[in-house]
């Protein structure tokens, strides 16, 4: 008998009080399982459903009445429901019993009051991503990455620039110096052990003359190289 009576007074010990809309819905799916529902397709509740709830619940202490209106009025305006709200299909009662069909009219408020939920929930987001932007703006060409780059590319614009200028610049002068200053050396100064100038290419270069055949001389550079050349090639040093 105790064994039995534990048995028995278990489900009420189990009542708990509902403290929120989530647990009242989550309960009403458990008391009445062909009429609430918390996943899947729902179904359009009977018109009236909330006597019948206090009715049915009025020795229950789990939840109040003024829970349960704000729970229908949670459970209707969810997007669920209200999809669920066509032309042609039946009202339940808590037992799933079918009653009226919903009219045209019924469904076209059922389908603006979802339009204007989702439209309300979209401008919610918009805001929170506007704010989340505020809080973190992203970067752009003025911030410290794109700054760094800039000024790193200047100096070695400048500095590049400045190199190829004067690599030009000094042999430039220097062809004209010697275009000015060169004299070409007479029979006099191109003996043996005299100092010249040889032009090789651009730049004219000091040489000692070792030997002089006719027009042919032979001369040696101060880095060694001994040069076969001719006269004409020889100018003042």
């Amino acid at each position: 008998m105790k064994k039995s009576e534990a048995l028995m007074t278990t489900p009420t010990e189990q009542h708990v009080k509902a403290t929120s809309v989530k647990d009242v819905l989550a309960y009403l799916a458990s008391q009445f399982p062909a009429c609430f529902s918390l996943t899947g397709e729902a179904k359009p509740l009977k018109i009236g459903i909330f006597q019948d709830l206090a009715q049915r619940l009025h020795e229950d202490t789990t939840v109040s009445k003024t829970q349960l209106r704000q729970a229908l009025r949670v459970y209707t305006s969810s997007w669920r429901y209200l999809e669920a709200t066509k032309v042609g299909v039946a009202r339940v009662d808590l037992d799933g019993v079918t009653g009226v069909m919903i009219d045209e009219a019924q469904a076209e408020h059922a389908l603006k009051t979802l339009e204007e939920s989702k439209a309300k929930a979209a401008e919610k987001r918009k805001a929170k991503i506007a704010e989340a932007k505020a809080k973190n703006p992203p970067q752009n060409a003025t911030d410290k990455p794109g700054y760094k780059k800039t000024a790193n590319k200047k100096p070695a614009v400048s500095s590049k620039g400045t190199k190829v200028n004067q690599k030009p610049v000094k042999p430039e002068a220097e062809q004209a110096k010697a275009a000015v200053q060169l004299q070409p050396a007479g029979a006099a100064q191109v003996v043996v052990g005299g100092k010249v100038l040889l032009k090789l290419g651009q730049s004219p270069m000091l040489a000692t003359v070792l030997e002089v055949s006719k027009d042919d001389v032979t001369v040696q550079l101060g880095s060694g190289m001994v040069i076969k050349t001719r006269q004409d090639s020889l100018y003042l040093a």
